[in-house]
């Protein structure tokens, strides 16, 4: 499958600051992500092995996947421009632990909520407010597993920073992977969908 790397010359000084890393940039098994990275990106790992909570239209032919941290504050950018897109396709966000152990834990807590969209709504409105973001309360063991399963892959995959976003350019079919929150215009035309009014 062909894959895109989105990135334009004139965009990179603005993308690279659309990202959140880990410095030094250290995998859970205490690796760098860089050697860590051992296996292509691939659609149908990601669709096999992570798990996350979708939003958007759920009978969409077209999905997008997102690996986020909890803490990082260009996911929560990313979170935002991704919402008008969401009648052209589903996005299926993906928690992970890059930043430090509160990652984990709220993750694991926006996977167990009822209405975990609800959830990261509310995650991003405590965050924006300074107030620390959403509880990590109550046995989340089982989601706190999945949080480490969801690590592993992105560090399996050799991603550097969060939002990491993987999906298909619906013209051409090919895979399209960046790091980096984008415009909700630049998202659109990345993933090959229409770009909403007054964007």
């Amino acid at each position: 499958m062909k894959t895109i790397r989105f990135a334009a010359a004139a965009l990179c000084a603005v993308l690279a600051l659309a990202a959140c890393d880990k410095s030094p940039d250290t995998s859970s098994s205490g690796k760098p992500a860089a050697e860590a990275g051992s296996q292509p990106v691939s659609i149908a790992a990601i669709a096999a092995e992570a798990k996350g909570f979708t939003v958007g239209s759920a009978m969409s032919v077209r999905t997008v996947y997102v690996f986020f941290d909890s803490q990082c504050p260009h996911c929560a950018e990313l979170w935002q421009t991704a919402k008008p897109l969401k009648s052209q396709t589903k996005f299926v966000w993906i928690p992970i632990r890059l930043l430090n152990d509160t990652s984990e834990g709220q993750g694991a807590a926006i996977l167990a909520a009822k209405d975990p969209a609800a959830a990261m709504d509310e995650h991003e409105a405590s965050m924006a407010a300074k107030t620390g973001g959403i509880s990590a309360m109550g046995d989340l063991g089982a989601q706190r597993a999945i949080v480490k399963k969801n690590t592993e892959l992105f560090n399996r995959f050799g991603f550097a920073s969060v939002p990491s976003i993987v999906g298909t350019q619906a013209q051409s079919g090919a895979m399209v992977v960046h790091e980096g929150a984008l415009p909700t215009a630049e998202l659109a035309k990345m993933l090959g969908l229409a770009v909403p009014s007054g964007q």
